[in-house]
């Protein structure tokens, strides 16, 4: 706990990076009001993968148990082929992570996480959660410190402003003059299926990584094993609504995307259209890797999650960079007002490379597993050869 005189920190944004944040500047002890635009604190999405460096902090802020609660503890990451079906690399999950890393490796549903979350920073001192209110604007004086101005013209007044408004943030300008982020030219189709309506063969505890030519498949089971998280994704022509994270998709699309694919995908391909929301698609968009501290700071404003750094989902690590973002800025908030530009300095000097190359390796992720020809032959020679050795990442967990 902060033993000295509180900040006043105000954060734009109620998704998973907004409340992380909330979440670990209260537990340090400062004063946090959170603002955001929908009438109702929700998360859109489906499934989310949390590996033991996201884990870890969660058990931290003492939100770990109730996130397990919901979550599950796969057995294993398992790569195969779309083609044929035949298993390309396997890597131990559960109990290996705890081992190896000190913590679990979970799959949970968005919106469980989120839940967790926002009980968690509802049950700390000194935090104010709005819903409805929409941050339009921000000025920072060496003075006065933050001013927000929100969309009904009211304006509240804080020591640190926090960005995290997401991959369309409207704050980022304060930092950062370089435009709208851009299309990857990749769609992603995901569905719930409930475990039950798929065949017991394809109930398997476990992130089950498909790959093929020019797409990818990944499925995994969350809500304690209640559904499995399905989500296909390949080069697709732009959306309707590059905006919307819910665009009707009819299952015939997803097997273009796709291709020929093996019996067991198929399976799991059938079930997912035969659901009731059957599939739902989003557009991919992201930036180029951080290229230095001033990307993530600028005087009182510190910028986190995907308004700082939205990356591509090809390595499961882009709520998890934001919550590691979230416990290093509560790390370095000073207790003297006078001080947080120099502190949030320090935050972005922490932060950047560390998120620089996730995004760069999520980057290379995808060109490997959407590789062709020759490519996708040496790729599957080294998964069979190296096994584990290629697929862990101790670099990231550890």
């Amino acid at each position: 706990m902060n033993s000295q005189s509180p900040l006043q920190i105000l954060i734009a944004g109620g998704g998973i990076a907004g409340l992380a944040t909330g979440v670990a500047c209260a537990t340090a002890g400062h004063l946090v009001r959170v603002y955001e635009r929908s009438q109702h604190f929700t998360e859109a999405g489906a499934g989310i993968q949390l590996g033991p460096n996201v884990t870890r902090i969660l058990r931290d802020w003492s939100l770990l148990d109730a996130v397990q609660a919901l979550a599950v503890q796969p057995d294993c990451l398992l790569i195969r082929d779309t083609k044929s079906g035949r298993s390309l690399g396997q890597l131990s999950l559960k109990g290996r992570a705890d081992a190896r890393y000190g913590a679990p490796y979970l799959t949970v549903h968005r919106a469980d996480l989120h839940a967790c979350l926002l009980a968690g920073l509802r049950e700390r001192a000194d935090v104010f959660c709005h819903t409805g209110r929409a941050v339009v604007n921000a000025t920072d004086d060496d003075t006065e410190g933050v001013t927000l101005t929100l969309a009904d013209d009211q304006m509240v007044q804080g020591d640190v402003l926090v960005a995290a408004d997401g991959l369309w943030s409207e704050l980022r300008s304060l930092a950062c003059q370089d435009g709208a982020p851009v299309a990857t030219g990749h769609v992603a189709y995901r569905a719930l299926i409930k475990t039950s309506d798929l065949p017991p063969h394809l109930r398997a505890s476990a992130v089950t990584v498909w790959l093929g030519p020019h797409v990818h498949v990944v499925q995994y089971p969350v809500r304690g094993g209640e559904l499995m998280n399905v989500v296909v994704i390949a080069a697709g022509e732009p959306l309707a609504d590059a905006f919307d994270w819910s665009n009707r998709a009819p299952t015939r699309a997803v097997y273009q995307a796709v291709g020929g694919v093996c019996v067991d995908l198929a399976g799991t391909l059938d079930a997912a259209g035969a659901t009731d929301n059957g599939w739902l698609a989003w557009q991919l968009f992201d930036r180029p890797p951080v290229a230095g501290p001033d990307s993530l700071y600028k005087g009182r404003v510190a910028l986190l999650g995907d308004a700082a750094h939205p990356m591509r989902p090809y390595l499961a690590q882009g709520a998890g960079m934001a919550i590691e973002d979230a416990n290093a800025l509560a790390t370095v908030l000073p207790s003297d007002p006078s001080a947080v530009s120099q502190s949030l300095f320090r935050y972005a000097n922490i932060r950047w490379a560390r998120v620089a190359r996730v995004q760069q390796k999520a980057k290379q992720n995808g060109d490997v597993f959407h590789a062709t020809g020759l490519k996708r032959l040496g790729r599957d020679l080294a998964m069979r050869m190296l096994g584990s050795r290629l697929i862990d990442q101790p670099w990231l967990y550890g």
